[in-house]
């Protein structure tokens, strides 16, 4: 097994680059990030300690324009992880045909353990060390695990502040009254939703017919299994940090959200309840859920959830990664072996990244859209580039995943190319 996320985040690339004919230049540009940044971020707590937390942003191309990426709050937030997740945000961003690079940051911090100005403070504090790293024109966070509207909203207003103007499309995600985009919190859920529906098709399964496990009851999770739900699939499965629970005959998804979001409403900023405490099910363990006998498993939790060590226990017949990087590259060759769809992160969790270009778009113009027109431009935006990945899948007689990263690299390639490649230079 690869020594660290990054390293096997580039044996994904290495796979790609077999089946793309792209300059050797790109090829040693994509290897490494363009630029990171770690900082020390000192905040007074509310009893009056300082605590100082550990904080990072890496910007991994911009061959293709500003790079773009969330900020997470987790305690197990390090530079490897960051690199990881920068590079897989590249790739995503070129697979769905925006004008973005790749990047992401994240804090080392268990952010429920935080108050709700203790983190107003942390967010602030974050944006005042790495002030001179982003821009609308250079780096645009955007939120990510445990981050969400309100977070958005202290970093863009902590950097308007600083710029000494307002500068709402230096972040995306924030809260539409003040210039965030209809429809971006759910977008990364509603995204899934339309590949999924689009790749199952092909296999004509009626949603009726179709059970579904979520890993992950999240933002993206928990806003995903209602969809589905309300789409006619069977969820029977879904779980949080604390557990999972199951229930046969299918679960009550809108009953169970609402009660997840009713307590978080309630206790904190982050939910502190636990779906295992409600309907009638049975409490399984996040692993047991992973090795469900269904026809759908969606990962949506943390990287990492399926390795070598458990792929011969998967059940289900298709996967769609809603997690980034939930699947390790040792558990590709078997889950493929065994006639198991993939369908990769870089794809199916880009409806959050395109929301943002969406939100940035408008902030920019001043121009804003209905959500209507939002749902709309998203669901054409995903089909089209889910089609185009089964089409390369289908003529390369590859995975699902290897397509979606030759479909980007190809994108990559071009646009490193148009800058001048040693082809150019030689023939000059």
């Amino acid at each position: 097994m690869p020594e660290s996320l990054f390293a096997d985040a580039m044996t994904r690339l290495d796979k790609a680059l077999q089946y793309v004919s792209i300059s050797d230049d790109a090829i040693e540009r994509l290897k490494y990030p363009k630029a990171s940044l770690t900082v020390s971020i000192p905040v007074r707590l509310d009893r009056g300690d300082l605590k100082v937390f550990q904080g990072y942003r890496v910007r991994y191309d911009d061959t293709r324009g500003p790079t773009k990426g969330g900020v997470r709050y987790h305690p197990n937030v390090n530079l490897d992880e960051v690199q990881s997740l920068a590079f897989w945000m590249t790739f995503k961003c070129a697979a769905l045909k925006l004008p973005f690079g790749g990047a992401k940051g994240g804090i080392s911090v268990n952010p429920k353990a935080l108050s709700r100005m203790e983190l107003e403070r942390l967010s602030r504090a974050y944006i005042d060390a790495i002030a001179d790293f982003i821009g609308p024109d250079i780096d645009i966070p955007a939120p990510d695990m445990y981050t969400n509207p309100t977070v958005m909203g202290w970093m863009m207003d902590q950097y308007s502040i600083i710029q000494r103007k307002l500068c709402p499309a230096v972040v995306t995600g924030k809260p539409t009254a003040i210039g965030g985009s209809l429809g971006r919190e759910t977008a990364t859920a509603t995204g899934a939703f339309f590949v999924t529906n689009a790749i199952l098709s092909k296999f004509d399964r009626p949603p009726q017919q179709t059970t579904v496990a979520i890993q992950g009851f999240g933002n993206a999770g928990s806003v995903l299994a209602e969809l589905l739900h309300h789409a006619g699939y069977k969820v029977v499965a879904v779980s949080d940090s604390k557990g999972a629970i199951y229930c046969r005959e299918g679960l009550d998804i809108p009953s169970i959200r609402h009660y997840r979001e009713a307590h978080k409403g309630i206790t904190a900023v982050y939910c502190e309840g636990t779906i295992c405490n409600i309907a009638e099910h049975e409490i399984l363990t996040n692993a047991e859920l992973l090795t469900l006998d269904v026809d759908v498993l969606i990962p949506a939790a943390l990287e990492n959830q399926i390795t070598l060590d458990n792929a011969n226990d998967i059940r289900a017949k298709y996967i769609f990664e809603v997690a980034n990087g939930p699947i390790d590259s040792s558990a590709d060759g078997v889950l493929e072996r065994r006639g198991i769809y993939v369908v990769p992160d870089i794809l199916v969790n880009a409806g959050g990244v395109t929301v943002s270009y969406f939100e940035w778009l408008q902030n920019r113009s001043g121009l804003y859209w209905s959500l209507e027109d939002v749902q709309q431009r998203l669901q054409a935006k995903m089909e089209a580039e889910t089609e185009c990945i089964w089409q390369q899948s289908r003529d390369l007689s590859v995975s699902l995943r290897t397509a979606a990263y030759v479909h980007a690299l190809q994108r990559l390639g071009e646009a490193l190319e148009a800058k001048g490649t040693r082809n150019y230079f030689v023939k000059g």
